[in-house]
């Protein structure tokens, strides 16, 4: 698939199947994620795979937002690892992990599946619930899933601005 037609075919999928996601495809977005560019190549994140009832349970349990997925993955950026610009003192490690789930979210897309970048999640009790999350900042979650055959974007996804008042020339 070409990147243009992946980019316009992508949508916030909220209707996901209980269909299994192969193992195998788990493991191509975890290795593409891997691929992300990160400042100075410090990798500041972390992913967290969800799976199996306990798992899921507890997800559920910090969001609405699981759309029937039995799968889920939690980017974190690891702050203490982030490149920090000199100038301005800002670290970089939640763009950095903000960069590897635009690539999770395009490469669930690429593979037939479906996802939604969610952020409407409680960190704090997520962070109690898994306390391996516990020091790191939670940027993204991630419910993974086949689309349902009845799956549609939103009305909204349809929705943007003109480019005049996005981009802007210097």
């Amino acid at each position: 698939m070409e990147f243009s037609e992946l980019a316009k075919n992508r949508y916030s999928c909220r209707k996901l199947s209980d269909r299994p996601v192969e193992k195998e495809k788990l493991e191509e977005i975890l290795s593409i994620a891997r691929l992300s560019p990160t400042a100075h190549n410090d990798q500041p994140y972390r992913i967290f795979v969800a799976s199996g009832e306990e798992a899921v349970r507890k997800i559920k349990e910090t969001t609405p937002c699981d759309f029937g997925a039995s799968l889920f993955l939690l980017i974190a950026a690891e702050k203490k690892e982030g490149w920090v610009r000199e100038f301005d003192g800002k670290n970089f490690a939640e763009v950095d992990a903000a960069i590897v789930a635009s690539h999770v979210m395009l490469s669930i897309e690429a593979l037939g599946l479906g996802s939604t970048w969610v952020a409407y999640f409680d960190a704090p009790k997520l962070k109690k619930l898994f306390p391996e999350t516990a020091d790191y900042e939670l940027i993204a979650l991630f419910p993974i899933g086949y689309k349902e055959k009845d799956a549609e974007p939103s009305p909204l996804h349809f929705e943007r601005r003109p480019l005049e008042e996005l981009v802007k020339y210097l």
